[in-house]
Parts: structure tokens; sequence; C-alpha cells
């Protein structure tokens, strides 16, 4: 997990979206603790308060929950409705653009379907 401090996008959203990157990857599993947030506020140097405020929108979303007096755990479910939520993102921030804009170079789906499939190919070499 890094926070890159030229990026547009505010600290505590890199935050969040490191966690959950954590979490999908298997680093963090359902049910087991998460770092504190002084613990990550001292890790990437940023207040405290912007590594909380981070924390909280995955405490709004039910991605993880508080046991008080022990700390932040990742909750059930919390794999399947990142993915939920990232695949909508998906498919909002790139196929809605994607096939905007093939419309407006006259692709056809089959063309579409074939450039992606070769950046599948590609991407794996």
């Amino acid at each position: 997990m890094f926070v890159n401090f030229e990026d547009e996008r505010p600290i505590f959203i890199q935050i969040s979206e490191n966690i959950e990157d954590a979490i999908l990857s298997g680093a963090f599993l359902e049910e087991s603790q998460i770092p504190s947030t002084t613990e990550i506020s001292v890790n990437y140097k940023i207040n405290p308060a912007t590594a909380l405020k981070g924390v909280n929108i995955l405490v709004e979303n039910g991605i993880i929950y508080k046991k008080r007096g022990i700390g932040m755990f990742v909750s059930t479910g919390a794999v399947e409705k990142i993915t939920d939520k990232r695949k909508k993102q998906f498919y909002e921030n790139y196929i809605i653009r994607l096939t905007s804009e093939a419309k407006k170079l006259q692709l056809s789906q089959q063309e579409i379907i074939s450039m992606i499939e070769s950046g599948f190919s590609n991407e794996q070499n």
C-alpha cells in the first residue's frame, strides 16, 4: 500500500482504495483485523484524521466494522461487496466510454471484441 501525494484523488480515497485492494488480494481476509488508523497515519506520514476518513468510508459501505476496544475488522462478504462495486465502476468508467467512442468510429461489436481479446493476449506475453 502506498499514497501518491501527486495523485489528484484525495489521500483518504487512496487509503480506502488501498485497503480494498488488500482485501481483494487476500492480504486482509474476511473477519481479520486491519491496521489501526494510527498505524496507517504513521506508515504514510499523514494526519490521523485523514486515515480515519478513509477507514470511515469502508465502515459506511459495510466493508469493515469496529470491535469496540479491539480494532477494525474486515466484514464477512467484503470481497463480494468490493467486487460488485468495482464491476459497476468499471462499466461506468470504461465500457460506456468505450462503446460511445466505438459508435463514433463506426466500429462493430466484433471489432471491439477482437481488440479486447488482442489486449488480453498482449498483456499475458
